[in-house]
C-alpha cells in the first residue's frame, strides 16, 4: 500500500540499444534523476590530462593554504613530497590511491625507518583532509571518484609510547669529546670548515638551539650587547599552527668567547662578504656559479642542516667515547637540557633555554637526567630552616 503523500513507484523497463527510450521511461523520481544525470557525466568523463592538471592545482593550493598559515618554505616542500612520491610510483592522481596501494608501496620500494614512515603517513592524511574539505564535491562531479584517504584505521600511525629514549652522553663524555675535536682542528684537511663545524656543535650544546635554527642565523642577528654575555636571534619552529616563532638564544660566557673567536679569526676566511650584515653566520664553503660569475662581494649561502648533521656524526664517530656512540644535533639539544638541569638549573630556566611553550615538553627532554628526590627533600628542608632562622620563627 502506498502512502498518499508519496508518488507511486515506477518500474524502469530495459530497452534495446537501437530503440530510444520513451518519455514515460525518462519520468523518474527527482533523486534517481540526479543519480542518472551524474552517472552520464561520469561516463563521458574528463580527459586524463585535465585530471592531472586539476591534481597539480590542488597541490599548489594546498601549499598556498599552508603558506598562509605561516609555515616555512622548507616545510611546505616536505608537506607534499610523500603525496607526489606515491603518485609518481603508481602514475595516478592522489584520489585514485587506495589503502592497499599505499601499503604495498610503503612495505616494498618505499620502505623506510618507522619514524620516517610515520611522518609520511601523517602528511598524506593531512593532504587528503584538505581534499575532502575543499574539493571532494568537485572531484566527484568531474571525475566520478569519492575522495577518501588511503590512510585508514589499519595503517594510520598511532602513538603508543614506543619512541626510543634519547640518552645523551654524560657531562664528562661531552667535555672529552669537544676537547678531542678541538685538538684535531689544526690537522684537518679543510681547517676553516672544520673550525666552523666545531663552533656550530659547541654552540648547539651550549645554547640548546636546533640545527635548522642555527644554520639560519645571520651576522646581524647576533646581539653582543644583550643580556650578560650576548644572545642571538633564531627563527624557531611553530606550535599548533602558529608559524615560525622568533626567540633570543643564550650564549653564556663560554659561548660568547667561542663565537667571538670564530667571527674574528674564522668567518672572514670564507669566500663571501663577511661585512654584509645579511650574510649567514655559518656560511657554506661553496658559492653558486651564478653568484661567483658576478665577481662582486655578496653574501654567501648558509650551511645546510644536513651538512652540519653529517659533520657532527663524523666527529662523534671519531672523538666520542662511552656507551653513546652516535651524535646528532637534537641529541646535543637533549644533552644541553639534561646537563644544565643536573647542574642546578631550574625547570623554568631550562624551558626558557630551549624555547618551549609548555613545561611538559621540557620534561620529556629531562627523562635521562639523574634526579635524586631524597637529596631534593633534604635541600628543601634546609631552605625552610634557613627561612625560619631569618624570620626568627615568624611563620606569617
Amino acid at each position: 500500500m502506498n502512502d498518499s503523500d508519496s508518488p507511486p513507484l515506477r518500474l524502469v523497463r530495459s530497452t534495446k540499444a537501437d530503440v530510444p527510450p520513451t518519455r514515460a521511461d525518462r519520468v523518474i523520481e527527482d533523486g534517481l534523476a540526479e543519480v542518472v544525470t551524474l552517472g552520464r557525466r561520469n561516463a563521458a568523463g574528463a580527459s586524463e590530462a585535465e585530471e592531472r592538471d586539476f591534481f597539480a592545482d590542488t597541490i599548489a593550493e594546498y601549499q598556498w593554504a599552508r603558506d598562509a598559515a605561516g609555515l616555512a618554505p622548507s616545510t611546505l616542500d616536505h608537506l607534499v613530497q610523500p603525496v607526489l612520491e606515491v603518485c609518481d610510483h603508481y602514475d595516478v592522481v592522489a584520489w585514485r590511491l587506495t589503502p592497499r596501494m599505499l601499503d604495498r608501496y610503503l612495505a616494498g620500494p618505499g620502505k623506510r625507518a618507522s619514524s620516517t614512515l610515520r611522518g609520511k603517513l601523517m602528511r598524506l592524511d593531512h593532504y587528503f583532509a584538505f581534499l575532502e574539505q575543499r574539493y571532494a564535491g568537485e572531484i566527484f562531479r568531474r571525475f566520478g571518484v569519492a575522495v577518501e584517504s588511503p590512510v585508514d584505521d589499519f595503517n594510520r600511525p598511532v602513538h603508543r609510547g614506543d619512541f626510543g629514549l634519547r640518552v645523551p652522553p654524560s657531562q664528562r663524555a661531552m667535555r672529552e669529546f669537544f676537547a678531542r675535536w678541538r685538538d684535531s682542528l689544526e690537522s684537518a684537511r679543510k681547517a676553516v670548515v672544520a673550525r666552523r663545524d666545531y663552533v656550530m656543535g659547541k654552540i648547539v650544546y651550549i645554547s640548546g638551539v636546533r640545527a635548522a635554527e642555527l644554520c639560519g642565523v645571520k651576522l646581524c642577528e647576533v646581539h653582543w650587547e644583550s643580556g650578560q654575555w650576548g644572545r642571538f636571534l633564531v627563527h624557531g619552529k611553530g606550535a599548533r599552527r602558529s608559524g615560525p616563532r622568533q626567540r633570543l638564544a643564550y650564549l653564556f660566557e663560554e659561548g660568547r668567547d667561542l663565537l667571538w673567536w670564530y667571527v674574528e679569526e674564522v668567518r672572514g676566511e670564507f669566500a663571501d662578504d663577511p661585512e654584509d650584515p645579511a650574510a649567514p653566520l655559518f656560511p657554506s664553503e661553496r658559492i653558486p656559479r651564478a653568484i661567483s660569475a658576478l665577481n662582486v662581494a655578496t653574501g654567501g649561502l648558509a650551511v645546510t642542516p644536513s651538512t652540519f648533521r653529517r659533520a657532527l656524526r663524523h666527529a662523534g664517530t671519531r672523538f666520542l667515547t662511552g656507551p653513546v656512540t652516535e651524535l646528532y644535533p637534537h641529541l646535543l639539544r637533549h644533552a644541553c637540557a639534561t646537563h644544565n638541569y643536573e647542574r642546578g638549573m631550574g625547570l623554568w630556566e631550562v624551558q626558557k633555554l630551549l624555547g618551549h611553550e609548555r613545561p611538559t615538553t621540557t620534561v620529556q627532554y629531562l627523562s635521562a637526567a639523574h634526579a635524586d628526590p631524597e637529596r631534593a627533600s633534604l635541600a628543601a628542608s634546609s631552605r625552610a630552616v634557613q627561612r625560619l632562622h631569618v624570620d626568627q620563627g615568624n611563620l606569617r
